[in-house]
């Protein structure tokens, strides 16, 4: 289990909000913490810790400076996403990205566009692309969101859509978003399916607030999963020692 940890940048400042807040007016987004520090002291940091795998989310317009930024800081250490599209997917991986991660530019009107993966693919290649599987629970299972977590696709979470779309991409990025953000605890059924279902390197993303919590994760992930967390940590606000969380995972 690696420990991937995570700059997300909105209005082009390091946040830590509710994802699931989020919407296009930028109306009554919960924040939990507005750093006073750029993008890059976190980039320099997780250099200095050996992190690889983390990523940047730009939420909204306006991040694009801080996200390249972070990206020249820590090159070939840290994946982008937000607002990813075939056009700019090169310009942020000359940039400095390992990989470039996307949701709602492949996931429209509650449907995979194939056509568009493709063009990515053509693009970038696959060992270059992160699929973000985001999603939220309706009815006992578990559906892909996109439009900043606003919009149920079709798409549901199961060991045959995980192995098809395994085809297309190095890896996946999957916030839980019923609970990212919130400090509530993790989605354990998710956690626990997503062991049984990949076969590529995954990050999970959603509801660590405490050790306890990360032990349950890594009890569930039975060494199938990678974690990000953002709101617990102390660097962001949160209580969760930070140095504490990336010795553990170093171990």
């Amino acid at each position: 289990m690696q420990f991937r940890p995570c700059i997300d940048l909105h209005q082009g400042k390091v946040k830590q909000i509710v994802g699931a807040t989020l919407n296009n007016e930028n109306e009554n987004v919960i924040e939990n913490y507005v750093s006073t520090y750029d993008s890059s002291y976190y980039a320099e940091m997780f250099q200095r810790d050996n992190l690889t795998g983390g990523h940047v989310i730009m939420l909204g317009d306006g991040n694009q400076e801080a996200a390249i930024q972070a990206l020249q800081t820590y090159p070939g250490g840290l994946q982008i996403g937000g607002g990813i599209n075939a056009d700019n997917a090169e310009e942020f991986l000359e940039a400095g990205a390992s990989h470039v991660i996307v949701t709602s530019y492949i996931f429209q009107d509650g449907e995979l566009k194939m056509d568009r993966l493709k063009k990515l693919i053509e693009k970038i290649g696959k060992e270059r692309l992160v699929i973000d599987l985001s999603c939220k629970q309706k009815d006992g299972k578990w559906y892909v969101v996109t439009d900043k977590w606003t919009k149920f696709s079709n798409i549901e979470i199961t060991p045959s859509t995980v192995k098809e779309l395994e085809k297309y991409c190095d890896e996946f990025l999957i916030h839980a978003a019923d609970v990212e953000g919130k400090r509530g605890g993790i989605a354990e059924n998710l956690v626990a399916n997503l062991a049984d279902y990949v076969s590529i390197p995954t990050t999970y993303a959603g509801g660590v607030r405490s050790m306890e919590d990360l032990q349950l994760f890594e009890q569930l992930a039975k060494g199938k999963l990678h974690v990000t967390i953002g709101s617990a940590l102390d660097i962001f606000g949160g209580d969760l020692s930070y140095q504490e969380v990336v010795e553990y995972c170093n171990r």
